[in-house]
């Protein structure tokens, strides 16, 4: 607790100093400390990603950027803005941000955590944005702007990757000094992903916190559409989010197209980044094949597709099954699966009717656009890969339309003391939920309270594996255990070499004295064939 209050003491003003920088080059957002700090995340982000094109976010990227940070924050006097604060205000600020910091201080539950979060940070701390990286796991290719961010500052100012427990703050302050009291009562639902790098809670908030503004008539298009394209880059899934902002700036603001540039500007940064590490604009849809050497093989495509498919069904039907459903079974095994799944996909499409039935009797031109966005990114979700991991922000934003003019300061902070009580406890107790929702997985990697997370977050350390080498490419893999979350680089999960072996591939060098020069699929020759073979043979007698 105390080394993330720490970070959070030291990064907000390194982030309302660029903030500044940024206002300097296209303006304000909006007025007060939240605003700055949030252009100062994207305007990182952003220089991060450009950056890590050529050479790793590691202490000497970080180091600069901290150091210019805080000079435009001292030489500006931005600390004067704390002053606005009232003495209730700033209590409730405190609350709220010690809540957050204890339950970012607990252990990472999220099995992302280990798969597909800490990995990503590896590789770009330790080489940047590697061209072909999907080739040694699929999931490397997203590499989310997120990640980048939390990835610059790993090395020294967050290195217990607790940056979303940090955003939480962040997003409490933008409540208190906006006056909107509601995000109050979403805080504590979202401790559950404070623990962990994951890029679920920032497009979650980074959607309210616009979607707030465009109520309140902010009328900034050229900040409002960027910042939509890059809640957009950092989970595609919020497609949802620049289409209501274009719609806004087209049906109600009459906004010129010369202010949809820079957002247009991100969206292109967006697509060469993702051909650069996955091969395709978007991942992991294989539309847009430009013909780089380096795409993923057609049959590792194959394979991630299927996988997503039987994920619809949470895994409780094989591939060949699913594509034996008629549409009424397709419809009638999502709604019936077993478990909890079942419960968020009935409720899921409620909250879709209800919405729109809301929509229909206001008959207000913003809302009416809000219900169309989320119809199309609805659709657009069920049609590729209907996980509710996929959805839930539509829940978020259903409830803020409905209740937005109902919570007001006095119901928000019951609500917030109430939600957060509970889920401190599930989090503190997890046999709670192990207990009464068994079917909800990842309850069951919840581990409970240690007296040493006072200090210092829990993190976990396992650091066992084995090296192997196939055609040019050296290579670990983690000892009796699915994820390579701190495995020496390069490492490659078990479950993705058997889907290489099984495909017949297996990601090579392309230069085979540089890591950095990337990575491309390559069919495996008869004697590469055996020695994966030998390395299969190898993880599965481990596993025994």
């Amino acid at each position: 607790m105390i080394l993330i209050l720490f970070s959070s003491i030291f990064i907000i003003p390194v982030l309302m100093g660029w903030g500044k920088i940024m206002e300097n080059m296209w303006g304000i957002l909006f007025q007060g400390i939240s605003g700055k700090i949030l252009s100062g995340i994207l305007g990182i982000s952003l220089i991060w990603t450009i950056i890590s094109f050529f050479i790793p976010l590691n202490i000497n990227v970080e180091a600069p950027s901290i150091l210019l940070g805080l000079f435009s924050f001292f030489k500006n006097k931005l600390y004067q803005e704390f002053h606005q604060f009232s003495k209730k205000d700033f209590i409730v600020l405190s609350v709220s941000s010690l809540t957050v910091i204890f339950a970012g201080s607990f252990y990472p539950y999220i099995l992302d955590h280990f798969g597909y979060y800490i990995p990503t940070l590896k590789w770009l701390t330790e080489y940047g944005l590697i061209k072909g990286i999907s080739n040694v796991d699929l999931t490397l290719g997203q590499m989310s702007v997120w990640h980048i961010f939390q990835a610059g500052f790993s090395n020294f100012s967050d290195p217990f990757l607790r940056i979303n427990s940090i955003l939480l703050i962040i997003y409490g302050m933008y409540s208190i000094e906006r006056k909107n009291w509601i995000h109050l009562c979403f805080l504590p639902i979202l401790l559950l992903f404070s623990q962990s790098p994951s890029p679920d809670l920032p497009v979650i908030i980074f959607s309210l916190i616009i979607l707030n503004e465009v109520i309140a008539g902010n009328r900034n298009t050229t900040l409002l559409f960027a910042y939509s394209v890059f809640v957009f880059t950092i989970k595609p899934t919020m497609i949802w989010l620049p289409i209501l902002v274009f719609l806004s700036s087209v049906f109600i603001f009459r906004s010129h197209f010369k202010q949809l540039l820079l957002g247009s500007s991100i969206l292109f940064l967006f697509f060469v980044k993702n051909i650069w590490t996955f091969g395709y604009p978007v991942f992991p849809i294989a539309i847009g094949d430009i013909g780089v050497s380096w795409k993923p093989d057609p049959e590792i495509l194959k394979i991630s597709s299927q996988f997503a498919i039987m994920k619809t069904y949470d895994m409780q039907y094989t591939y060949e099954e699913i594509q034996k459903f008629s549409t009424a079974d397709y419809i009638k095994n999502w709604f019936s699966l077993e478990g909890i799944k079942s419960k968020i996909n009935i409720l899921f499409v409620l909250s879709l009717i209800i919405f729109i039935v809301f929509a229909w009797i206001k008959k207000k031109k913003l809302i009416t656009l809000i219900c169309i966005s989320l119809l199309i990114k609805s659709i657009v979700v069920l049609a590729f890969s209907a996980q509710y991991r996929f959805f839930t922000d539509v829940f978020f934003v259903v409830f803020f339309i409905l209740f937005y003019e109902y919570f007001d300061q006095k119901k928000s902070i019951i609500v917030f003391s109430a939600l957060s009580l509970f889920f401190i406890s599930i989090l503190s107790f997890p046999g709670i939920i192990q207990k009464y929702i068994p079917s909800f997985r990842v309850g069951s990697f919840m581990t409970g309270f240690e007296k040493e997370q006072i200090y210092k977050p829990s993190t976990y350390e396992y650091q066992q594996y084995n090296s192997f080498k196939v055609g040019n490419l050296k290579f670990n893999v983690s000892h009796h255990y699915p994820y390579s979350f701190d495995t020496p680089l390069p490492a490659i999960t078990p479950a993705y070499l058997f889907d290489d072996v099984k495909a017949g591939i297996f990601p090579q060098l392309s230069d085979k004295n540089d890591i950095k020069k990337g990575f491309i699929p390559k069919k495996m020759t008869s004697e590469e064939k055996e020695e994966a073979q030998k390395v299969i043979n190898n993880i599965k007698n481990t596993d025994k």
